[in-house]
């Protein structure tokens, strides 16, 4: 069995080479995670990982990391985004599966398996949206928590086995409806999981629908902020620090005081 390479530390199987629009429709479509590994371990409760390079504009169709259990401990893993049913005979069909609504998955058959046995955690540092502006032009916003520390975004993973004994694991982000904060922007939103969500979310025991359901809420407004930011990331081959050099004429446009 040959498990296709996408477990490599981040930036090395991307070369800018990723097959997606100048800004996405999808929410969520666009994030990043710049949290060194050492303390997305200590904050995941995660063993040891592969050293990761602090991503600024991670894109669908690559690698990105999820925390999940694994023989009954959590464990980070890199794996595709785009969820793989493991009935699909093509794995293009991920493309089309980066996200998923909270509000079905459990129910649809791309989603529902995972959604009962193979949950996991998306760490991010924040995560991007657009607002049209005049003409066809649209302002990128970057969305984080009011505290700045990285969160966990709510997702499924699967495994899928091709044809001739290759192996891709992938992912999708489950979203839910927006809040106040994002409604400007979008009106759906990343499901954001507070921490004491976290164990019961990734517990393979816990398989009724209704009581996952249950955590799938949007994260109130007054926990977020939303920042313009550099049209730089409005391109997903550039993965700099540019890409969140807010704009200072307008500042936080979103978000309590």
């Amino acid at each position: 069995m040959r498990l296709r390479a996408l477990t490599l530390p981040a930036r090395c199987a991307y070369n800018g080479r990723v097959r997606t629009r100048s800004f996405d429709s999808h929410m969520c479509g666009r994030f990043n995670l710049r949290t060194p590994t050492a303390q997305l371990v200590e904050i995941f409760g995660v063993g040891d990982v592969p050293r990761m390079e602090a991503r600024y504009n991670i894109a669908p169709t690559q690698p990105i990391a999820v925390v999940r259990i694994e023989n009954g401990r959590r464990r980070l893993a890199l794996v595709h985004w785009g969820l793989i049913p493991s009935w699909a005979d093509d794995p293009k069909i991920g493309n089309r599966m980066i996200n998923a609504r909270a509000e079905t998955a459990a129910t649809k058959p791309a989603f529902r398996s995972a959604f009962k046995r193979r949950r996991c955690l998306v760490p991010a540092d924040g995560f991007y949206e657009w607002k049209k502006t005049a003409g066809s032009r649209k302002q990128p916003y970057h969305l984080t928590t009011r505290d700045g520390r990285p969160f966990a975004m709510a997702g499924l993973w699967e495994c899928w086995n091709g044809k001739e004994g290759d192996q891709i694991e992938s992912c999708t982000i489950l979203t839910t409806a927006a809040n106040e904060l994002v409604r400007p922007l979008h009106d759906r939103m990343p499901v954001i999981l507070p921490p004491p969500a976290w164990e019961h979310w990734l517990d393979p025991e816990v398989e009724d629908a209704d009581e996952l359901q249950g955590l799938l809420a949007s994260l109130p407004p007054d926990q977020m902020q939303a920042v313009p930011v550099s049209t730089a990331v409005n391109n997903p081959k550039h993965d700099t620090p540019q890409c969140l050099e807010p704009l200072a004429e307008q500042g936080t446009l979103f978000g309590p005081d």
